[in-house]
């Protein structure tokens, strides 16, 4: 949109043209603030979906050492243990699958895990892979997951949490830009 459009407003269907605003506004200021709580909230999102997969991770990891039934109802549910009855979505599924991993997965293990464990959540995607690939990405953006190269330098996604413990000065993660 050109400036001349953005500074156009519409009063009962009648285009009014508006002045540009000055660099040294209210606004600016204003916007500027905004700015910077988004980006805080933003990263306190991620800092919170990392721990949730951490604690999601030592959960599931007690049950699998112990079996389910040490959890309650409410825990299977929220570790997602237990069906709930409604169709499972697309990026919980791929959550869910990165979690408990454990390790980096390239699209294609993400899909056959997925094939097997939840074919119905497949089954609405015509092609899978690219919808894998886009919704692995988002939860890179949105700071969950991370994305590197695999050995054979294919690409991979691990649970940010995973990433975390995997990085040490020994055993660097190869970050893909």
């Amino acid at each position: 949109m050109s400036m001349h459009a953005a500074a156009m407003g519409n009063i009962n269907g009648k285009f009014m043209t508006r002045p540009p605003l000055p660099a040294n506004a209210p606004v600016q200021e204003v916007l500027l603030q905004a700015q910077e709580e988004l980006r805080g909230l933003l990263q306190q999102r991620a800092d919170l979906m990392k721990r949730i997969g951490t604690v999601k991770q030592t959960i599931a990891g007690l049950a699998n050492l112990f079996g389910n039934e040490i959890l309650s109802e409410e825990l299977l549910q929220l570790v997602d243990r237990k069906p709930s009855g409604r169709q499972s979505g697309f990026t919980h599924a791929c959550r869910v699958l990165l979690m408990e991993a454990g390790r980096p997965l390239a699209v294609r293990e993400v899909c056959s895990r997925m094939r097997e464990r939840m074919p119905e959540v497949l089954e609405r995607h015509k092609d899978p892979l690219a919808s894998l690939t886009t919704v692995l990405n988002r939860l890179v953006e949105y700071g969950e997951a991370h994305s590197l190269l695999d050995e054979q330098g294919r690409r991979a996604w691990m649970w940010t949490a995973d990433a975390a413990q995997e990085s040490t000065p020994e055993r660097p993660i190869t970050e893909r830009q």
